[in-house]
């Protein structure tokens, strides 16, 4: 998710587009955005092997949260955006984060989650005003920053958080090794961008939260390899055909969930879609199912 090479290269091309009301972000202007985002991390203090927390809705703000801290040797948490502010608060002080971003949608959960952790410095609202010193607004917040890296620039990775069905859930901290962003190196980008054909033509099509691992992941493979990455703001059958159709998308990753919800549209609606350019689908492999019995 770093887009610095690209932002070079490529700075008029589209890194993120939100599928339902076309808002772009192109790869110049998430570059400029999360250096002002890494530069402001520096300054509070958030230091290499820190930790923040993203809470919100998927938006096009999302994926700048992130790829500030892929480059500035953070850890940063995506936290589930249906979780009650207790549970929030949970998950803030357990993975120690020190900042907290969050949106307008989500704001009276996330303020209400903030008395009850005393670790977070600062909470940002991505498009939304702030509130005192520790609640500002993210463009505000950000305004007075460079566009320009951060001198000691190094690679962060996500932490992400179990769905805590047999307890409190639990946090999944990768090692993350000292190097810079830009070194080649990253398995993950290498395995999938291969088996899946991910490349700078590719055209990704996100319709899950971007909370979950895979969304999270693949969506940042593709613009590690400089395509991309269309999201949808929430699933929804039609809207994702109609998707495919308008930005020409060449990728997905669904849940069989959604494959039934689309084969269940009136075939006038589904054969009303060209949806001719996808050529990979990516969907988990299904289950074994357990089952236990007492007498």
């Amino acid at each position: 998710m770093y887009p610095g090479k690209y932002a070079a290269s490529r700075a008029a091309q589209p890194a993120v587009i939100m599928a339902g009301s076309g808002e772009t972000i192109s790869y110049g202007e998430l570059e400029a955005r999360s250096n002002r985002l890494a530069h402001l991390l520096r300054d509070r203090g958030v230091g290499r092997l820190d930790h923040y927390s993203i809470y919100m809705e998927n938006n096009a703000r999302y994926v700048e949260c992130c790829a500030a801290g892929e480059r500035s040797g953070h850890y940063y948490t995506c936290v589930n955006s249906f979780l009650t502010f207790e549970e929030l608060a949970y998950i803030l002080n357990n993975s120690q984060s020190k900042v907290l971003i969050t949106s307008q949608a989500k704001r009276e959960v996330a303020l209400a989650a903030l008395p009850l952790c005393p670790g977070i410095e600062l909470c940002l609202i991505v498009d939304g005003k702030g509130d005192g010193k520790k609640v500002l607004n993210l463009d505000e917040a950000t305004a007075g920053f460079p566009v320009t890296p951060i001198p000691d620039e190094s690679l962060g990775t996500a932490m992400l958080y179990s769905s805590g069905t047999t307890g409190r859930p639990k946090g999944i901290k990768p090692t993350l090794p000292d190097r810079q962003v830009d070194e080649p190196g990253d398995m993950m980008v290498a395995v999938f961008g291969q088996v899946y054909r991910f490349d700078a033509d590719t055209v990704y099509y996100s319709p899950a939260p971007v909370y979950h691992a895979a969304p999270l992941r693949f969506g940042g493979i593709v613009q590690s390899l400089g395509g991309t990455l269309v999201m949808a703001r929430k699933f929804d059958a039609t809207a994702s055909l109609a998707a495919i159709d308008k930005y020409g998308v060449t990728h997905s990753q669904w849940v069989p969930t959604m494959f039934v919800r689309m084969l269940k549209l009136p075939d006038e609606v589904r054969e009303s879609y060209d949806v001719s350019s996808l050529t990979v689908a990516i969907t988990p492999p299904r289950r074994a199912r357990w089952t236990s019995r007492t007498r």
